[in-house]
């Protein structure tokens, strides 16, 4: 039930998820973009598969004997477990709502209020058959940048929380 949605594109459902950002006022706004990012069929397919890999169950059940109740061993022992797919589903989310064009196109109208793609779409359609690059080229660098530096230090994050194993002994 989690993958199937992974299999279906996205636009069918806009029309349904705008109406309820019309409903909750939040058409024009950027929450309406941020928001349906935040949980994600892949994130949850993700963090699963990926906790249910890393974390034995004799863990738990050594938490569990040691008197630790379900909040506390999942504090104490799921969340550090998960920090390096944490990052990297942060980076993963991040990405995909930066880079995306339909949905913001769809709600935000405002020209005050748009996201960098948007934006350079509409300074392209406005310019007619010859658009100054150098704007678009800049614009399209400014849109490049976060990219770089999140995943630099996702990689970074994911990196220095890997456990450190020593060197095999000859």
């Amino acid at each position: 039930f989690v993958v199937l949605p992974m299999a279906v594109p996205p636009q069918p459902g806009a029309g349904g998820l705008y109406r309820l950002m019309a409903t909750w006022g939040w058409t024009g706004k950027l929450g309406a973009v941020i928001f349906p990012t935040l949980v994600t069929a892949f994130g949850v397919f993700f963090m699963s598969q990926y906790l249910a890999g890393v974390i034995p169950t004799e863990l738990m059940e050594a938490a569990r004997v040691d008197g630790a109740g379900q909040f506390r061993t999942f504090l104490t022992v799921a969340v550090p477990a998960a920090r390096p797919a944490a990052a990297i589903l942060a980076l993963f989310t991040f990405i995909s709502s930066w880079t995306d064009f339909f949905w913001p196109f769809l709600v935000l109208r405002d020209p005050k209020v748009q996201t960098l793609q948007t934006a350079l779409s509409q300074l392209m359609a406005s310019s007619g058959n010859n658009p100054d690059m150098s704007v678009m080229l800049a614009g399209s660098l400014m849109s490049i940048v976060p990219l770089l530096v999140l995943s630099i230090g996702a990689v970074a994050a994911a990196a220095a929380s890997q456990p450190r194993r020593p060197p095999p002994s000859a």
